[in-house]
């Protein structure tokens, strides 16, 4: 009997102390972590945010939440009585092991400090990265969201982007339409580019500064006449749209022909 006593009594001392120690530990991360994401949600959502680039915004605030909830972690450790010697000790002896399992990531932290700093994109801007064109939704420690014009999201590593040549369409107010069709060899040069024009000329919201222009190359079956023509970015593609809607009727109308591909074989005796 005095064994299972004393066995009791070592529980009830335990559940005393180590227990509300522990209880308290799991409190501390529980309402820490609530108090940061309500803190994060707060700023985002602040009047004085508003003044601060989206990008960068999203980028500090990622980052601040992960650095606070490890702060937070490691303060429910050193109240449980961890000594903080032994906690920093550990960090460092895996921080190596855990540097090299996370290059990955540690190039994506890099590259959205790099993004952040030299901005070669912001969110709401169109790009092309790698073959891969959108619009930034948004640009995290790791990552960055593209969202395409048929409603997809890519996620694309920050390293791959800022080690990446990019084409941002948005960084000018205005963006060149080129369209380009094939007219027969036969047909009179002059007066079909001097037909583009006048259609050109003739769409909705394009720039008259700089005026459209059409420029004449000689391609294998045909020659191919390009429109160029000045717009607002946001006009980009209805514009294109539209000129390449009533070419085929214009040209038609004007007794124009459109050849097909084709490859004259010469057979010698």
């Amino acid at each position: 009997m005095d064994f299972f006593e004393k066995l009791f009594d070592k529980a009830i001392e335990f559940a005393m102390t180590a227990g509300v120690r522990l209880i308290g530990a799991i409190l501390i991360v529980i309402i820490g972590f609530m108090i940061v994401n309500k803190v994060t949600k707060a700023i985002k959502k602040g009047k004085h945010s508003e003044k601060i680039d989206k990008s960068a915004l999203d980028f500090i605030i990622s980052f601040a939440n992960i650095a606070l909830k490890i702060i937070i972690v490691l303060t429910a450790a050193n109240y449980l009585g961890v000594p903080m010697t032994n906690v920093v000790a550990i960090i460092g002896s895996c921080g190596l092991a855990v540097g090299l399992a996370l290059q990955g990531s540690l190039s994506n932290l890099a590259g959205g400090i790099m993004i952040l700093i030299f901005k070669p994109c912001k969110d709401g801007d169109f790009i092309s990265v790698n073959g891969l064109e959108g619009t930034v939704k948004e640009i995290t420690i790791l990552y960055t969201y593209l969202i395409t014009p048929d409603n997809k999201t890519i996620v694309i590593p920050n390293a791959t982007i800022s080690n990446s040549a990019i084409t941002n369409y948005s960084t000018s107010e205005t963006r060149r339409v080129d369209v380009t069709i094939g007219v027969s060899y036969k047909s009179d040069i002059v007066k079909v580019r001097e037909l583009l024009l006048e259609y050109a000329k003739g769409i909705e919201n394009v720039e008259k500064d700089p005026e459209p222009a059409v420029v004449v190359a000689y391609g294998d079956s045909a020659v191919n006449m390009t429109i160029r023509a000045w717009v607002k970015n946001e006009n980009y593609w209805p514009v294109a749209g539209e000129i390449n809607l009533g070419l085929q009727k214009l040209l038609a109308d004007n007794g124009i022909e459109i050849p097909y591909p084709q490859l004259d074989v010469h057979l010698d005796k």
